[in-house]
This record gives C-alpha cells, sequence and structure tokens, in this order.
C-alpha cells in the first residue's frame, strides 16, 4: 500500500488560466479519500496530474515518499478510472480486463487466475465473453473498475466515475465501491462534483473551489463545522439558508441582527463570535434545523412568523 503527498503542486496553462493554485495534500496509506467541488475547480486536473496525464506546472508530487514529477503515467504503478468507462468496444470482457496485463507480458496462466478472481469479486464471471455494447451501464462500470483492479496498482485513481449512471444504480455503486475499498485495503483517490457521494464514501473529504483546498476533514466536520460559507453553501440538500446582518451585543446578552430582527446567539457560540462585535457576518440555518413545531426541535431558540411558498415531500 502506498501514500500520496502533494507539494505547493500548481497547474498553469499557456493561456494563463491557473486550474490549481499551490495545494499541498497527503493522500495516506489505505485511505478513500474524495476530492469535491463545483465543475472547473481543479479536482480532475489534480487527479490527472498524479495520474501523469498532466505536466505539474511547479511544486512536487511523491509516491512513497519518491518523487514522481519526471516519471511516464506507466511507471507511476496507478489505476485510473474514467468518467466514460474507455473500454475497448471491439474486445471482449476477459480482453479488456487482461489487455494491461499482456501489454506487461504478463504469462498467459497468471492472466487466467487474475482476470478470473477479479471476475469474481465484481460479479463478472457470467459476462466474460460478452462486448460492452451488450452490457448495462452498471456492468459497464464494474469492467472499468476490474480493468484497474487486475493490476493491483499502488494507487486507484476515479474520475467521477459514478455520474453517467442512473441514481437508482449510482447508489447502489456508492455501497459497492465503499465495501470493494474494505475489501482490497487499498489507497483510493474519488473524485466528485456530487456532495452526497462526497458525504456517504468518504473518510476524509477534500473541498476544492476555484483551484484552491477549502477545508480537509471527515464528512460530519464538513457538515457541522464548515470552514467558510463556500464549504457551507456546498453541502447540503436542500441548501444551507444564508442570512446577512451583524453581530450586536446587549449588555451580557448578544444577537444576530437581520432587516430589524434580532436571534438571539447561543451561550456556546459567544466566545467565538466575540470579536465580530459590529461587525457584517452571515447567519446559515440547515433545513433541520427549523421546525413549524418548536417542540419539534430539541432545543429551539426562536421562532419567527413565516409563510411556507413551496412544500417538496422528500421522504424522511
Amino acid at each position: 500500500m502506498s501514500t500520496v503527498f502533494l507539494e505547493n503542486v500548481s497547474k498553469v496553462y499557456p493561456n494563463g488560466s491557473t486550474a490549481v493554485d499551490s495545494i499541498n495534500l497527503t493522500i495516506e496509506e489505505q485511505e478513500l479519500l474524495i476530492l469535491v467541488g463545483p465543475s472547473g475547480c481543479g479536482k480532475t486536473t489534480t487527479l490527472r496530474m498524479i495520474a501523469g496525464l498532466e505536466d505539474v506546472s511547479s511544486g512536487s508530487i511523491y509516491i512513497d515518499n519518491k518523487r514522481i514529477n519526471h516519471l511516464s503515467p506507466r511507471r507511476r504503478n496507478v489505476a485510473m478510472v474514467f468518467q466514460n468507462y474507455a473500454l475497448y468496444p471491439h474486445m471482449t470482457v476477459y480482453e479488456n480486463l487482461s489487455f494491461a496485463l499482456k501489454m506487461h507480458n504478463v504469462p498467459k496462466p497468471v492472466i487466467k487466475n487474475l482476470v478470473e478472481e477479479t471476475a469474481d469479486l465484481l460479479g463478472l464471471r457470467d459476462i466474460l465473453n460478452s462486448k460492452p455494447r451488450l452490457l448495462s451501464g452498471g456492468q459497464q462500470q464494474r469492467v472499468a473498475l476490474g480493468r484497474a483492479i487486475v493490476r493491483k496498482p499502488k494507487i486507484f485513481l476515479f474520475d467521477e466515475p459514478l455520474s453517467n449512471l442512473d441514481a437508482h444504480l449510482r447508489a447502489q455503486m456508492r455501497t459497492e465501491l465503499s465495501r470493494l475499498h474494505t475489501r482490497l485495503a487499498t489507497t483510493m483517490l474519488y473524485v466528485t462534483h456530487d456532495q452526497l457521494e462526497a458525504m456517504s464514501m468518504g473518510e476524509k473529504i477534500v473541498v476544492m473551489n476555484m483551484g484552491r483546498i477549502q477545508q480537509i476533514a471527515d464528512p460530519i466536520t464538513i457538515y457541522e463545522r464548515p470552514a467558510n460559507k463556500f464549504v457551507a453553501g456546498f453541502f447540503g440538500t436542500p441548501p444551507i439558508n444564508f442570512f446577512q446582518g451583524s453581530v450586536v451585543t446587549n449588555g451580557r446578552k448578544m444577537f444576530f441582527e437581520s432587516k430589524g430582527v434580532r436571534f438571539p446567539v447561543p451561550e456556546d457560540k459567544r466566545q467565538a463570535l466575540s470579536s465580530y462585535n459590529s461587525q457584517d457576518v452571515y447567519m446559515g440555518i440547515r433545513p433541520e434545523q427549523i421546525s413549524n413545531n418548536p417542540s419539534g426541535l430539541k432545543k429551539s431558540l426562536f421562532a419567527v412568523t413565516a409563510f411556507a411558498e413551496v412544500i417538496e415531500p422528500l421522504g424522511p
């Protein structure tokens, strides 16, 4: 198993646009790390630099403490699973799984054992003689995963591998990928723009925006203690509600004031907000922190009169 370390890594294109801006990141041995952010934030570029598919403009990338900037993709011993699966359409599932091994001159009996072992792991045994056009999206995704697994690489890199699947299959594959990580006990870096994928799969989440890392933490910390307004707004469905206002004190009491309405600040938050007195700030309230029945919340801080414009029945 391997560790990956990025030291002040940047990617600047010839036109001057900066895709990745001096990021520092460590992926621990056997860790499943999720790199999440909106489209164009630099997460896929980061993945491709680790794979060797993009040159690093500045900084260094290390695998097991060895600097790999100068190494070609095939010499890095990493496997990448793409968004579009990238299967060879004229080859059977068996041939797709064995192709990389053949290119590395692995003996045929060893190839057979590795392919069958991987097929059993992913439930592909019954379709080894089928070609990709005959497979469902979920089956094609499994074959793409199998092609990476069969090589037994140091690092697995996933570039939004579930984005082409329907919602039900995507949820199923999320579970299967998490189980797969547990069984393989290997180092994985998973890129997605889907905050639900990030929250449900990640042991550690790295949030990116505009080429920079905004926060690195476990899912619960990201959700409950976001580092900034961007992170708070990116996570949560339905999204968090923001109110612009200011912090004011009245004797021993502290309030958040917005448009003439004063909301009491909980006692355990006053110390943290004391340095923001009389400054403009944002208050964030998540939908699950609001109830039309005060007794429905564990601790009701205040009540307001409001009108519900839209109700979306989403089950629990």
